[in-house]
């Protein structure tokens, strides 16, 4: 029965190609929710121990299966024929402002920054870095910008509290 729902767990996060709930994976193999955590964590840890070429990765209350990064370059030899070029330090500024300040209006960014910020985050949401996250409930009602589930996977979090803390006080000088 366990591995039997291992193969199907395998199978849904394999297929799914992204993230999946661990609600939705558990409506998928008919189980409770803390078993289907339970599972995934046990799944996770064989995948580990075996040291396998993929692996599952959390990604807040998702799931998803991915690449080991020891064999990322092997598997970019295929699928990316062109290298996609890293960000820009303006980029990195920007997708810093919102990843600390999220979710936050591009004229706050704009204001954190001292620049206008419209060509960085453009590009951001291009790359799905960042995306809408809704509208400010004040005049003209503008968009909330946050990062995404890309975002972490690309900076290897598992949730935003794995962000890094910020010391204000030693970046004034």
């Amino acid at each position: 029965m366990i591995q039997e729902l291992e193969c199907k767990a395998e199978a849904v996060l394999f297929g799914a190609g992204e993230s999946v709930s661990c609600g939705e994976l558990a409506a998928a193999l008919e189980i409770s929710i803390p078993a289907a955590r339970g599972l995934m964590e046990r799944l996770q840890k064989k995948y580990d121990d075996e040291q396998r070429g993929i692996k599952i990765i959390t990604l807040g209350d998702a799931f998803q299966m991915c690449t080991r990064e020891e064999y990322a370059d092997a598997v970019r030899k295929v699928t990316e024929p062109k290298r996609r070029r890293g960000l820009s330090p303006s980029a990195l500024e920007t997708l810093s402002v919102i990843a600390y300040h999220q979710p936050i209006t591009k004229s706050r960014v704009e204001q954190i920054r001292g620049v206008d910020s419209s060509y960085s985050m453009l590009k951001l949401a291009e790359r799905g870095l960042i995306d809408e996250a809704g509208r400010l409930d004040a005049p003209g009602r503008p968009i909330l910008y946050a990062t995404t589930e890309e975002f972490l996977r690309c900076f290897g979090l598992t949730s935003l509290e794995a962000l890094p803390e910020v010391n204000y006080e030693n970046n004034a000088e």
